[in-house]
């Protein structure tokens, strides 16, 4: 009686056998080497020789938006602070809660840049100078809310050149670009629906 074949068997021991089917030996380092990097350069924390962007860079843009962040979350709490008339209830109160997630923002950037092995910088005699976005001090209602739409685009073309920037080069990095930017995007379309409720005539009434 002919031996029957083990085909499976076969099939499973050579790499790229089955059609289609990767092996961990196809794209993955040898597990050895990875272990002896690892240990090598404990002190670099997540960062490995797997890492695709440039880091230097990285930290500088991370640093960047978290001036950003902070200098947003300053303008919101002014202008919640400082908010009067006819329609600045609703409005304070939206203003109060996009401050506490740019701060938010802010505390999830500064842990990315600790992650990375750099140091959040929260000079306040820089803040404004780094910032993508500006702070305000208007005292018109509707021009607050005017200058946080305007905010929130810029941070918004800002973190979608970045998120783009990053690509496969830092993954982690980008997603939170991306979180960042999902949530700027609802803060300008909340913004957006102010301005079309209040009337431009009264908005100080």
């Amino acid at each position: 009686m002919p031996q029957e074949h083990n085909f499976r068997s076969e099939a499973l021991s050579i790499p790229g056998k089955l059609k289609g089917r990767k092996t961990v030996a196809d794209f993955l380092t040898d597990i050895t080497t990875l272990r002896d990097r690892a240990r090598r350069e404990i002190e670099k924390g997540p960062v490995t020789e797997a890492y695709g962007a440039d880091l230097e860079r990285v930290l500088q843009v991370l640093n960047e938006a978290l001036a950003t962040e902070i200098v947003c979350t300053l303008r919101y709490k002014r202008h919640y602070y400082t908010a009067s008339g006819l329609y600045s209830e609703p409005v304070a109160a939206e203003f109060l809660e996009h401050a506490a997630q740019e701060q938010e923002h802010a505390d999830k950037v500064a842990q990315r840049i600790v992650q990375l092995g750099g140091k959040p910088d929260f000079n306040p005699e820089t803040l404004t100078q780094r910032a993508h976005a500006g702070y305000d001090a208007s005292d018109d209602l509707l021009e607050m809310i005017k200058e946080d739409l305007v905010a929130e685009r810029v941070a918004i073309a800002s973190y979608t050149e970045i998120a783009k920037w990053l690509g496969d080069g830092d993954p982690t990095t980008r997603r939170v670009f991306e979180e960042l930017l999902a949530q700027e995007e609802e803060h300008a379309d909340d913004l957006r629906g102010l301005l079309e409720r209040i009337p431009q005539d009264k908005q100080t009434d």
